[in-house]
């Protein structure tokens, strides 16, 4: 996977959620509009001040997070 540059995560900002560039406009903002049936152009204008690279690297860390698999911690007690 291609490092992601433009993800941040600051816990002061959205509740620590994956924002672009640290502006207070989530991945899950990005991806929901996207999967709501806007265009790329149309997230542009409605959000100005993000590139369209903002747009494909949110998409890029929404796939990798969805291909993720989380292994849950056994407790050392139980053993």
């Amino acid at each position: 996977m291609q490092k992601l540059v433009r993800i941040t995560f600051n816990p002061e900002v959205m509740g620590g959620k994956p924002c672009i560039r640290g502006i207070r406009v989530t991945v899950g903002t990005i991806v929901g509009l996207l999967a709501a049936g806007r265009s790329i152009d149309e997230v542009l204008n409605a959000y100005p001040y993000l590139e369209s690279a903002d747009i494909y690297e949110a998409l890029a860390y929404a796939a990798w997070r969805s291909e993720e698999i989380e292994v849950p911690l056994i407790s050392a007690s139980r053993f």
